[in-house]
């Protein structure tokens, strides 16, 4: 994906006419706005002042300073402007944007919503069509507590050994939960039946978003013995003769597939199933280990198998 350019067709109108301004900072916020604006949102991404020695309209988030081509991206359809929240002037220019808002996206702690005007119960009754979407790290008064990506995933058990994760798992699922809140906001505020017009607050916690994506792994799915996290031979990683392939025979069908063009069909004869025992692992690590990744390509394509090569 080239730099600069989102994940949506730019022909998507759905929230045409709807008016989004986030103060939110750092990843999940910014994501979730990106999300919106290609949904056709009109977005405004109002962010603090520079730090002293950085130039007049760098920017201030973060990311665009540790890394500036995500936020480019991020920000591709988004306006961004600036002022120091913490002065009057900022406040001015704050409350003039507001009024014009639908929903306010933010990601600070609770406390600093307050100190800064920006509580559900201020921005209620000083603007009653306003929808609000706090992004906060814990759910409650856990709001409060420090944290990041890296510990809500830790306390949902989805941190394994000393390797970091392969993703921000919990930023990226927070600001999809945190973009289908403005979405639930903004239809309970036309809902019939109850009072046209008036905003709802909706609280996203990445902690939630974190454990929501540990649910296979509650289940035991995940787990070692569990069917996708390596009891079953037909869903692993193998080496092969110049890299890796991924194996996502799962289902009856694809399984058997796989052990007949490995030479191991007979196998399906035996009453217990023959991906879930680890000399069937080790006939199929074998087999791929003898495959380059063009042999097997050929061999996905020509059986309808779904594996993919890696370097």
């Amino acid at each position: 994906m080239a730099q600069g350019t989102s994940i949506f067709k730019p022909a998507d109108k759905t929230l045409s006419g709807v008016r989004i301004l986030s103060v939110a900072l750092n990843l999940p916020g910014p994501a979730a706005l990106m999300r919106l604006a290609d949904m056709g949102a009109k977005c405004i991404k109002l962010e603090p002042m520079p730090p002293a020695g950085l130039p007049k309209g760098a920017p201030s988030d973060p990311m665009g300073l540790y890394a500036p081509q995500a936020y480019a991206q991020l920000h591709t359809r988004v306006k961004v402007v600036q002022a120091d929240l913490k002065s009057d002037k900022g406040q001015a220019q704050l409350h003039k944007l507001l009024a014009q808002t639908d929903v306010l996206l933010t990601s600070f702690r609770p406390s600093a919503l307050k100190k800064l005007g920006m509580a559900w119960a201020d921005l209620h009754a000083q603007f009653p069509a306003l929808n609000l979407v706090s992004i906060v790290g814990s759910p409650g008064a856990g709001a409060e507590i420090p944290g990041h990506d890296l510990t809500y995933l830790a306390a949902n058990g989805l941190v394994n050994g000393l390797t970091l994760p392969a993703t921000l798992f919990a930023d990226m699922a927070g600001s999809l939960q945190a973009s289908e809140a403005v979405l639930k906001a903004l239809w309970q505020r036309a809902k019939p039946g109850r009072v046209q017009g008036k905003g709802v607050f909706h609280e996203v916690a990445l902690e939630d978003a974190a454990a929501y994506l540990a649910l296979p792994r509650h289940w035991g799915l995940t787990s070692p013995k569990g069917s996708v996290g390596g009891a079953h031979a037909g869903y692993q990683v193998y080496a092969c003769a110049n890299g890796r392939v991924a194996v996502a025979a799962l289902e009856p069908h694809f399984a058997a597939r796989l052990l007949e063009i490995a030479g191991l069909g007979s196998a399906t004869k035996t009453a217990r199933d023959p991906m879930l025992t680890p000399a069937t692992k080790r006939k199929l690590e074998a087999f791929f280990a003898g495959l380059s990744r063009k042999q097997i390509n050929a061999l996905a394509l020509a059986h309808d198998l779904p594996l993919l090569t890696m370097t």
